[in-house]
């Protein structure tokens, strides 16, 4: 008998073309109700999946060893890809992301996109632990300075996102992510503060720039105390997860998303290092619908070849190999 995830992702694959991806009448649906075909069909797979298998993602680096570095690595050791590709649009890398997402996505796989940036959306991880926003009164005040400042930068990645539309490449969008913790600028301004600025993108990049392409991923810290009061509402999330470096304490993390979302959103292990084995996960009753682990020494180091082998290659993941054709024909 067939293994488990290719049933499901073969059966999906002919249910998916035949519905393109139509979740209206679904358990979940995309909050955009203008959402592109591809957006949706790549919806359709995820909820379905979810609590039935999980999805293998790796975030990229550019700079350790070449563009494809931790995905080499991971074929090495285990002969599979994974799934879905991490990439960050830090230090306005817009036309390097953009050409490596199109090549990823021909390939047949998934594509995840983070920003890294400032609070005038330029630089990196430095500047998004170094600058901050003086006055976010101001700052989200239609009309100010402060607030045509914070859209001219915040429109560079929708400029970025609608080249990727008019590629039909549907996203997995994560922007301001670990925002409930206090070490980036988005989440140093408080719950309030952060909601009105998720709130004031997804309009902005939804209704202005209409990006329909976009599957908007809510990820919050390793803490769990406040997930609640920065959670943006049901009506501008689409699917939520935590992200955690410390080994075996996803478990919790899971349940209080899951509790924070009441149900209506997949949840997903939006970052890791150590990659939870199959047997970690159902014991815990972790039903991610993906993992997205670290990038460079937080995939070589925190994981071994062995584990590395045994994940990529259990019954219960997806790997790029085994996902069906999530194009529109």
């Amino acid at each position: 008998m067939k293994n488990l995830k290719k049933i499901i992702a073969l059966s999906l694959s002919v249910i998916l073309l035949c519905l393109c991806g139509c979740m209206g009448e679904k358990e979940y649906a995309l909050t955009n109700e203008n959402a592109s075909e591809n957006a949706k069909k790549l919806y359709a797979y995820i909820c379905e999946t979810y609590e039935n298998a999980i999805i293998s993602g790796q975030q990229e680096s550019t700079w350790a060893d070449g563009e494809q570095y931790e995905f080499e690595y991971i074929y090495e050791h285990t002969g599979k890809y994974p799934a879905i590709r991490g990439l960050d649009y830090m230090n306005d890398d817009f036309e390097g992301v953009n050409r490596r997402a199109i090549e990823w996505y021909e390939k047949g796989g998934i594509v995840s996109i983070c920003w890294h940036c400032g609070s005038d959306f330029s630089g990196s991880w430095d500047e998004c632990k170094e600058t901050d926003i003086k006055d976010w009164d101001k700052a989200l005040t239609e009309g100010t300075e402060e607030y045509n400042t914070l859209i001219e930068g915040m429109d560079k990645g929708a400029k970025a996102l609608k080249e990727l539309q008019e590629k039909g490449i549907p996203v997995l969008w994560r922007p301001f992510h670990e925002l409930d913790g206090d070490w980036f600028w988005w989440g140093r301004g408080g719950a309030e503060n952060f909601k009105k600025l998720w709130i004031l993108m997804y309009d902005r990049y939804t209704n202005y720039w209409g990006l329909d392409n976009l599957i908007w991923v809510l990820g919050f810290s390793h803490k769990n105390e406040m997930y609640k009061d920065f959670y943006p509402g049901a009506e501008y999330v689409d699917i939520a997860g935590a992200d955690s470096y410390e080994v075996g304490a996803h478990g919790d993390l899971y349940k209080a998303v899951k509790k924070t979302v009441k149900s209506e959103k997949p949840v997903c292990f939006h970052e890791c290092g150590t990659i939870p084995t199959v047997e970690e996960i159902k014991k815990d009753k972790a039903n991610w619908v993906w993992f997205l682990a670290w990038h460079t020494e937080y995939l070589v180091d925190n994981n071994t070849a062995e584990n590395l082998k045994e994940i990529y290659n259990d019954d219960y993941v997806i790997t790029l190999d085994e996902l069906p054709d999530l194009k529109n024909s």
